[in-house]
């Protein structure tokens, strides 16, 4: 497996700061996760799933220079396509102190994923370009 660099590592960090969020709004709300239960067995925020599953596919995928895209997709799609869907703002005026305090951690961290992620995607393609002009 190849070498991780400081950008990748800053994105795996903003994954994980997205998840600390999701479990800050499960124990500050466990019943707002009621849904999940029929495919979990609990009341389980399915988003941990999610990010967890694009944390590991831009692991798995490290070796190539477009690995983060994972990463920066599941962001996008949790905070600006929530966002945009009205999906994010109602747990940002909730009268619950922790689901607003879970959903900014999250907001936070997956937004901090997103642009470490086009970060590392951008300077690895560099990398990779400049190897190859110099070997060739």
């Amino acid at each position: 497996m190849p070498r991780l660099g400081r950008s990748t590592l800053v994105t795996f960090a903003g994954l994980l700061i997205g998840i600390a969020g999701l479990v800050i709004q499960w124990i500050a709300n466990p019943a707002k996760f009621a849904g999940a239960e029929d495919s979990f067995g609990i009341a389980f925020p399915p988003g941990i799933v999610f990010v967890l599953g694009a944390g590991l596919l831009t692991l798995v995928t490290a070796r190539w220079w477009w690995h983060a895209v994972f990463a920066v997709l599941i962001g996008v799609w949790i905070v600006g396509v929530g966002s945009l869907a009205n999906q994010l703002q109602p747990n940002l005026f909730s009268t619950n102190p922790g689901t607003v305090a879970g959903n900014v951690v999250m907001a936070l961290g997956l937004t901090l994923g997103v642009v470490a992620g086009v970060t590392s995607m951008v300077s690895t393609r560099r990398r990779t370009r400049a190897a190859r002009a110099v070997a060739a």
